[in-house]
């Protein structure tokens, strides 16, 4: 008889019970090896916990111990020292260099003679350019505006890399989570009509920047709050439809290239006293200035785009790749 109970009573029987129908599942949980089973599934889970935090607390106090040795305190000391003169060596060198430099608003400077003088008697004839500052920035300082746009383009990797979510949706603002964007409807509106005028304006801006005030980064940046206040209206999801970081890395890269590439003519021909193979054109045309009018079209490009990813990876960490 005590048999014949212990088997009514085991768990397999009552497992057969519930198939059968004759049992309910909650009953189930009352047989004796189920019940062993969680308490032993607990203490496994205990026993690691406790592994785990004694290795943690071995680990803490070995690394207390390590800090706590001469000969690191030691290195630590030399590492302070050595920082501090390097420290002093860099500014001892600009000092240095400051010293031989010429005195401030003395007439004599080149500054303030031979180098405007040049720009503003000769800049239309060297440059072909109407706007003396873009003939500046993009003829005579042509490679420091290139060196300003690639800084523009590396800070924007920077923040990539920093602070972007590994395009993760649950890392995304709430309104993508759900894939649905709550679109405010005066917002959306005024975008319709504003989005397509603020990108001719910053397109014209660029396109005259040789002719009139304003140029690659003036005009970039009105198109970059053009894509800025896009994403607003109607979503990331919806702008990312033609613009993602494949295109933002791409267009940015060929942009920059074609810069370098560009202008490196005056490394053999370009230099003072040297023929200048690329046409000026006629001061005043849409088509003029030599190459000032394609390397603003570039200049525009890496605002635009850097401008906006920096709002995409501030606002969400993401500037997807789909």
């Amino acid at each position: 008889m005590k048999l014949r109970e212990d088997i009514e009573n085991s768990f397999t029987d009552k497992v057969e019970k519930w198939m059968s129908g004759d049992l309910q599942p909650a009953d189930i949980h009352d047989a004796k090896p189920f019940r062993h089973y969680e308490a032993a599934q607990e203490a496994e889970v205990a026993f690691i916990r406790d592994v785990v935090r004694g290795e943690e607390e071995r680990q803490h106090e070995a690394y207390k111990e390590w800090n706590q040795k001469k000969s690191v305190k030691n290195l630590r000391r030399a590492y302070g020292v050595l920082s501090v003169l390097v420290c002093i060596g860099i500014i001892a060198v600009l000092l240095y260099t400051v010293a031989y430099l010429p005195s401030f608003g003395d007439k004599t400077n080149p500054d303030n003679n031979e180098v405007s003088q040049r720009y503003i008697e000769k800049g239309l004839e060297e440059t072909g350019a109407v706007n003396i500052v873009a003939g500046m920035i993009l003829d005579y300082r042509a490679f420091d505006t290139y060196g300003e746009s690639n800084v523009l383009f590396i800070a924007c990797c920077c923040v990539l890399i920093l602070l972007r979510n590994d395009n993760k949706k649950e890392n995304l603002i709430p309104d993508e989570q759900e894939g649905e964007f709550q679109r405010n409807p005066i917002l959306a509106v005024a975008a319709k009509v504003l989005f397509p005028i603020i990108l001719m304006f910053g397109i014209v801006i660029i396109l005259n920047g040789h002719l009139s005030p304003g140029g690659g980064f003036s005009g970039g940046a009105i198109i970059g709050a053009g894509l800025i206040l896009y994403a607003n209206a109607f979503g990331f999801d919806k702008l990312e439809k033609f613009f993602t970081a494949k295109t933002f890395r791409t267009v940015v890269f060929i942009a920059l290239l074609f810069y370098g590439l560009a202008k490196s003519y005056s490394f053999y021909t370009g230099a003072n006293h040297l023929k200048n193979v690329i046409p000026k054109g006629t001061p005043g045309a849409i088509l003029s200035g030599g190459l000032i009018l394609p390397l603003n079209i570039c200049v525009g490009i890496v605002v635009a785009c850097t401008m906006y990813g920096f709002y995409s990876l501030f606002k969400r960490g993401v500037l997807s790749d789909a």
